[in-house]
């Protein structure tokens, strides 16, 4: 079968690889149609890491994913061959601590597909997952939609982290790639309408705005903070940081109102913030870190099945899977007003 791996920074190869096949009772194989490029999958492209998490060459990455059931083990009732299923990347032993409280997303045992040590990724025509992390949705999902629910569920999550109480909250997303559209969509589909976005690139804050966005600001042309202050005086009540970015952070701290909650669920390049915690401390600001999600796949499929949320408005380019490296290029360096990109097999 045909896999892709990163061979060096900046360094993918296509290649031939033996097709994986179900060893336990609750195995299922799996032939892969539809998979996200994810920014997570792009920084182990041109670092190599994401904190601790170092890539051993060659590796394959990829975790956003969706396919069609070929072979299910004995043991399997969730799914049967020929179902199309959305898969949950993150496997979880279900007997620790954090599984037995309702946190299978922070299993002390999880293992993550794409993720260096734990699972080989999705970037390949063929995976072995177990049952668990498979859901159904012949008839109610394409596989390209199938393969959006990972991202969806967690913007999903984070607003579900944000508490937030009443159509009136005052909110904003700062960086709107995959993750921060997610976002906003979910806030939209809650009612939520007056979400802002502040984005450096022009052609992603013009999507944002076109799904629904209240407001939009690139920082690269105005002073975020005097802008957000003239439209809320008494600033907002959350803000979800959705870029990973240092600046980021800093601006969201300026805009968040005292008593209000900072959001963080982008990922950071070298896994560190600076703080300033003069302001946070007199402000008293709630901070909420996101890791991934947690039992948020069904929400996500329902979302889409019934229509509230369109997830294909942030998909802008495909490619087949032996371009994947030109998708990873493109996706790196934000070309040709790239937003979301995957790869069709």
């Amino acid at each position: 079968m045909m896999a892709v791996k990163l061979t060096g920074i900046q360094q993918m190869t296509v290649t031939e690889d033996e097709k994986p096949d179900i060893s336990g009772d609750d195995d299922v194989l799996i032939r892969l149609k539809s998979i996200g490029v994810c920014g997570s999958d792009v920084h182990y492209y041109l670092d190599g890491r994401i904190g601790s998490q170092v890539v051993h060459y060659p590796f394959v990455v990829g975790h956003e994913c969706s396919g069609f059931v070929e072979k299910c083990g004995s043991g399997v009732d969730r799914v049967v061959p020929g179902d199309l299923t959305v898969i949950d990347p993150s496997v979880h032993c279900g007997q620790c601590d954090q599984c037995l409280a309702g946190r299978p997303h922070t299993c002390r045992n999880n293992r993550f597909l794409g993720c260096p040590g734990q699972i080989a990724g999705c970037l390949t025509e063929y995976i072995v997952m177990p049952s668990s992390a498979c859901f159904p949705v012949t008839g109610r999902l394409d596989a390209e939609e199938a393969a959006l629910v990972e991202p969806l569920s967690i913007g999903i999550y984070a607003v579900r982290l944000a508490g937030i109480c009443g159509s009136d909250t005052k909110t904003a997303i700062l960086g709107v790639g995959p993750i921060g559209l997610s976002i906003l969509m979910k806030l939209l589909a809650d009612g939520i309408l007056s979400a802002g976005i502040i984005e450096p690139l022009n052609y992603r804050l013009e999507k944002a705005l076109q799904i629904g966005a209240a407001w939009g600001l690139n920082p690269a042309g105005c002073e975020v903070p005097e802008e957000v202050l003239k439209m809320e005086p008494c600033l907002l009540d959350v803000v979800f940081e959705a870029s990973g970015d240092q600046e980021a952070v800093d601006t969201a701290l300026k805009i968040v109102k005292p008593g209000g909650k900072l959001v963080l669920v982008g990922i950071p390049p070298l896994a560190k913030y600076v703080f300033d915690m003069d302001l946070m401390r007199r402000k008293e600001i709630t901070v909420i870190n996101v890791r991934r999600q947690n039992h948020c796949v069904e929400e996500a499929i329902e979302m889409v099945a019934s229509g509230k949320i369109d997830v294909k408005r942030m998909v802008t380019h495909r490619f087949p899977l032996d371009k994947t490296p030109a998708a990873f290029d493109m996706v790196a360096r934000y070309r040709d007003n790239v937003i979301k990109a995957m790869i069709c097999l």
